[in-house]
């Protein structure tokens, strides 16, 4: 999906290229096939070969996969995911997003959240 979005439309080869290591081109097939199924992708013809396109934006799609994930891994704990992302050794906040974090809190708190 990721590379889907950054392009655009997508072709399984182009999907491919784009790949850092790459599974085979069946397998690339088919989970494009899979996502097309799901709604998550559409595809166009172009002579011999598809185009796959996002059927929603990437902002929608994220909070689709993480609510997705928060469902699955966390219980349904937004707190838990939240926590876990924060305890990751690589999660370096800067000030700025401290302060966005703060203004989210204060305002999930103001809406009874």
């Amino acid at each position: 999906m990721d590379v889907v979005f950054r392009l655009g439309k997508a072709s399984v080869s182009e999907v491919l290229q784009e790949l850092p290591d790459p599974p085979s081109y069946s397998a690339v097939r088919g989970m494009m096939r899979l996502l097309e199924e799901k709604g998550h992708l559409r595809h166009e013809q172009e002579g011999l070969r598809y185009l796959y396109m996002p059927t929603a934006g990437q902002e929608q799609a994220q909070t689709s996969a993480l609510r997705h994930m928060v469902r699955t891994f966390f219980g349904g704990s937004a707190t838990a995911a939240a926590a876990t992302l924060l305890e990751l050794p690589d999660a370096k906040l800067s000030a700025e997003d401290l302060s966005r974090l703060q203004k989210l809190i204060k305002q999930a708190k103001s809406e009874g959240r």
